[in-house]
This record gives C-alpha cells, structure tokens and sequence, in this order.
C-alpha cells in the first residue's frame, strides 16, 4: 500500500505544483515522457504520484482512490456535494488563482447589484415569456450564490467554452465565468457585478475524508503533512 498523491497532470499547475512540493523536500517528476501519466516520487518511501487532470481529482478524492490531491478549490465546490464532508483543506498553495464572477452586458446601466439584476430577471421574463438565461459551467456554485442572494427568476444554461461569447451570440443575457484580468470580459462588453464576486478560488491541497488508510500509511502521510508544514 502506499499514499496517493494526485497532481495536475500537465501544464502551468502541474509545474508550479511540482515546485511548491520540491521547495518543501518532496521531489515530484514524470517517470518517462510527457505522454505518461506515471509519476516519480522522491524524498518519502511509501508515497504514489497519480497524474489525473485537475477537474478528476474532486472525484478521485471523494471516491477515496487518493488520499491527497492537488486541484482548485473552485473545482471542489462545485464537483462535490457537502465536499467539506469528503475532502479537508489541508494549505492554499499561492498560485492557479481564479475568480469566479457574475457579469452583465455594459449596456445594462441600470444593473450593478444582485439587486438590480434580480429586478431585472422578473421583468425580462414577464415581457419575453421565459426566464433570463446565465451561462456557466459552475452550476452549483452560481445556484447556491444566487439562491443565497434572493434571485429567483434565472435559469442557467451551460456552457464548456467561449462563455464570455454567448450574450454576444445570444444565447444567454448574462454569464458566470472565471476571471482573471477581466480584459475578455471587457473586450465582450461585459461588466462584473458590484457584488458579483462568487467564489475566490487558488490551487489548493485537499486530504480524502473516507480514503481507506492502514497503519502504514497513516504514518506515511502523517510524515507528509509533517514534511509541508500544516500541523
């Protein structure tokens, strides 16, 4: 039996994961190319590098396949239901920063607040028959947000890409999307909310709540967390 570590399997967050751990003693590495997915690790036996997309790792963990994992808390939030009953933050890592944000067409003056556009969504679907349409991908997140909020007469559609083009496109009046500079948002004439902040979100190390851990491995991973300097 070992720990299992999941890690972001390419690109800038598996690179700068790698050197968050490696800063901290624990040499992370691909054991061959970069088309494997199998991993290296170095610094403490008993500890398995899972490569797994970030968006696989909610999962992995929830299910208990790995006891650690590596992934945005955005990502999190809206994979897992109650996900503070599956997983626990275990540190913030400083890097893979994301906003997710409400926005709303520039033309809408009169829109600045989850006020205004609550007003607004109840006359839009008096006037048009249906309710007014909010692209996103972040489901939960944008339902729960909302919800909280008092906005009521929405519907959400979802979108995979381009969500900053589908009011341009029409088929959506507004947009719930991470956002970093907010340059796209503005070059699609669109306007983050006052309030509109809905999630704050970075990479962020995660341990399983349920992943089957023998005495072994619980030593294991309490010389890991020992290691990054959490306790």
């Amino acid at each position: 039996m070992s720990i299992k570590l999941g890690v972001p399997s390419k690109g800038r967050l598996m690179e700068e994961t790698f050197a968050w751990f490696g800063a901290r003693g624990l040499k992370l590495g691909r054991a061959g190319s970069d088309r494997e997915y199998a991993g290296l690790v170095e610094g403490l036996d008993g500890v398995e590098l899972v490569l797994l997309s970030a968006g696989e790792i909610p999962r992995e963990l929830a299910a208990g396949r790995i006891h650690l994992g590596v992934t945005g808390a955005d990502l999190v939030r809206e994979k897992l239901a109650q996900w503070n009953t599956r997983v626990t933050p275990l540190a913030e890592l400083g890097f893979g920063h994301a906003d997710l944000v409400l926005a709303v067409p520039q033309a809408w003056v009169d829109v600045s607040t989850t006020d205004d556009l609550d007003a607004v969504a109840a006359a839009f679907r008096a006037k048009h028959g249906f309710r007014l349409r909010i692209a996103t991908k972040y489901h939960r997140l944008v339902r729960d947000f909302l919800r909280e909020r008092g906005v009521a007469d929405y519907q959400l559609v979802d979108s995979q890409g381009a969500t900053e083009g589908t009011v341009k496109n029409e088929t959506a009046e507004a947009i719930a999307d991470i956002a970093s500079s907010g340059d796209t948002l503005r070059a699609n004439h669109l306007k983050i909310l006052e309030d509109g902040l809905v999630l704050r979100s970075q990479a962020t190390l995660f341990m399983a709540r349920n992943a089957a851990v023998s005495d072994g491995d619980q030593a294991t991973r309490d010389r890991l967390i020992d290691l990054m300097a959490f306790s």
